[in-house]
């Protein structure tokens, strides 16, 4: 396994909550009953974790392994082992979303969403952004107000894929705790689903609206996060690892079910900022799914992190396979991923393809056990050229006005 055996951070601070006058400051948490009173509550880092007392599982496997229970864990920081995977905590989301964030300047949350067809051959990606990492226009406007430039971002892939990508200014964001609106397109948690609305309109070469709605369905909601750098000032937010995903879209042959996937990141400072290089994958098994993080930070110190989720979305930290070399992309990006000792991951669908990021359905062996996922690359160091800008602006349009009917 790579370096995650960071230095240790000092203590953490309590869990931030709307109003600290109620609340002792040993409560670390907030449970369901509360959640429906969360206000708004202010992104901010933290440290990657303290001693907080998670237990490690038994057996042979216990020294390179600690779990962490959909339900059943301790409150505090990371795990007792070194390892910086802890519950969730500081935006009340630790029982379910919470849209209701604010971002401070030069920071970004996005909510993810992906799935693949059961029979393969079409997918989809679905990211909702304050603060658009990918956007030119944050970029030029200095990042000092990430909810000025929003976008919820749908991208098809197989036969008629489109791709949706506009930033909106602030007037067209509208958040509560269970819902998450950018103009005409919205995300919405009820009755432990999320629903994604879609009215957008594709960027070129295929110009057209794209409609409809896409429903997940957790098996569970996990309860765990991974900050990805000593300070905490990026976290990765796993919400549902395993779950079912209906699209019902506007276009012939994309109405589909099939094995889906609900993410979140959030972080206070840029990417590029902090990361050179990072890749990223989900895995579907039969017990549930396996997702691997790896990332180079700016300072050459690495993560790389193995964790099984089992079907209620307990988590388990592994020492993940060997990294294996894949084939470069169209723009000839780097790519590897995770593989059992001599297998070769395999792209078998092209899902997003950019000078500085890839995305794709991967089939690679975990455990012996041949499966297809998402996969990501992202090079950071290409992203940082000024000659990329105008080259994404073409593909993200700035609609800065927007007017709700009510």
């Amino acid at each position: 396994m790579s370096d995650t055996h960071l230095p240790h951070a000092g203590p953490v601070r309590a869990e931030l909550h709307t109003d600290a006058r109620t609340r002792g400051a040993d409560e670390t948490f907030g449970f369901r009953p509360a959640v429906s009173r969360l206000g708004r509550i202010p992104l901010r880092a933290e440290p990657a974790w303290d001693d907080g007392g998670l237990s490690e599982t038994d057996g042979a496997d216990a020294s390179r392994r600690s779990l962490l229970g959909g339900r059943r864990n301790t409150s505090g920081g990371g795990c007792p082992d070194g390892h910086p995977l802890r519950p969730a905590r500081g935006r009340g989301d630790l029982e379910r979303p919470n849209f209701n964030v604010a971002i401070p300047p030069n920071g970004y949350a996005w909510w993810y969403i992906d799935g693949i067809r059961d029979d393969g051959g079409r997918a989809i990606s679905i990211i909702a952004f304050i603060g658009s990492v990918f956007s030119p226009w944050y970029a030029w406007s200095g990042r000092r107000n990430p909810e000025n430039h929003v976008c919820i971002n749908v991208a098809t892939y197989g036969p008629g894929g489109r791709f949706t990508m506009t930033d909106r200014g602030q007037s067209a964001l509208r958040q509560t705790q269970d819902s998450f609106t950018v103009g005409p397109s919205s995300l919405t948690w009820r009755d432990d689903q999320l629903i994604i609305d879609i009215d957008e309109i594709s960027s070129p070469p295929l110009i057209g609206r794209l409609r409809g709605r896409v429903t997940v369905t957790p098996s569970a909601l996990s309860q765990v996060e991974l900050p990805l750098t000593e300070d905490g000032a990026h976290i990765w937010r796993p919400f549902a690892p395993t779950a079912k995903i209906e699209v019902d879209l506007n276009r012939k042959g994309w109405q589909w079910q099939g094995h889906g996937y609900f993410d979140a990141n959030f972080g206070t400072r840029a990417l590029e900022q902090d990361f050179t290089y990072w890749t990223w994958g989900r895995f579907p098994t039969r017990s549930g799914s396996t997702c691997f993080y790896d990332a180079t930070r700016i300072d050459g110190s690495e993560l790389g992190m193995g964790i099984q989720f089992d079907t209620e979305a307990n988590a388990e930290i592994v020492s993940p396979p060997p990294k294996a070399k894949m084939k470069r992309s169209l723009w000839a990006l780097y790519r590897e991923s995770r593989a059992d000792r001599g297998a070769t991951p395999q792209q078998v669908l092209s899902m997003l393809d950019a000078p500085f990021y890839n995305r794709a359905a991967v089939r690679t062996v975990i455990n012996g056990e041949e499966t297809v996922g998402v996969h990501e690359a992202l090079d950071l160091k290409r992203f940082r050229s000024p000659l990329l800008k105008p080259m994404l602006a073409l593909r993200v349009p700035r609609r800065s006005n927007w007017s709700f009917p009510d």
